[in-house]
This record gives C-alpha cells, sequence and structure tokens, in this order.
C-alpha cells in the first residue's frame, strides 16, 4: 500500500514541509515517486518516520540520525554499529527516566505535604 505525503502527514503528526525535510536530509530513505514525480510513501517509509520521532524525542540530533540511516544503507555488515548506536542513545533514555521519576518522587513528596497541610487546616474551628 502506497501513502500521499498528505495521507503520511496525518497519519504521523509530521508536517508535509518536516517530511520533505528529512528527505532531503537524508533521514529518510527510499521515498519513491510516481511518474509525475508525486511522493509515494509505503508501510516500510512510515516505519522509518516513526524511528526518526521515536529518536528525535530523545534528543538524538538529525546528523546522527543520518550517521544510523547511512550504516543501515550499508547492510548488515553494519549490524555492530547500528546496534552500538542505539545502546548508547538506550542509556542515555534510561537516564532520562530515571532522572524524571526522581522529578516524581519529589513532586509527590511535595503532594503529600499540602494534603497533610490541607488536612490539618480542615481541623481548625
Amino acid at each position: 500500500m502506497t501513502y500521499t505525503i498528505k495521507e503520511v502527514s496525518e497519519k504521523t503528526g509530521i508536517t508535509p514541509y518536516t517530511l520533505r525535510f528529512y528527505e532531503k536530509e537524508g533521514v529518510l530513505p527510499h521515498v519513491k515517486r510516481d511518474e509525475n514525480g508525486i511522493r509515494m510513501y509505503s508501510d516500510s517509509n512510515i516505519d522509518w518516520i516513526e524511528t526518526v520521532q521515536v529518536l528525535r524525542s530523545t534528543g538524538l540530533p538529525l546528523s546522527e540520525i543520518k550517521e544510523y540511516v547511512e550504516l543501515y544503507k550499508g547492510g548488515d555488515s553494519t549490524l555492530q554499529q547500528r546496534k552500538h548506536m542505539m545502546a548508547r542513545q538506550k542509556g542515555k533514555v534510561e537516564e532520562q527516566i530515571f532522572r524524571l521519576m526522581k522529578t516524581l518522587e519529589k513532586i509527590n513528596y511535595k503532594m503529600a505535604l499540602f494534603d497533610a497541610q490541607e488536612k490539618e487546616f480542615e481541623k481548625l474551628p
């Protein structure tokens, strides 16, 4: 099945401008065009777009995503390099999660203090 840029934009939440930019920057490989030059996206392209979205959300710069795409194009001989890149990014995400959990603990502690103060306030005559 193929999709137009508008359909992909609606499906992924990424603007057509950004989709064209990703293709131009080399982070969205293998986008085919019809006889009129209109981009026709495949399910595989959508999977790549979702991968780019996930990697961007972790703070990975486009230059490193492009490096990953180039490695992917290199085939199985680059598997270990790609795995290493993902493992490094996974570690960064785990660190982000750890920091967010600590932040959430602090917020929950403060909320518990507020709840206790409200109960004390309600007891006042």
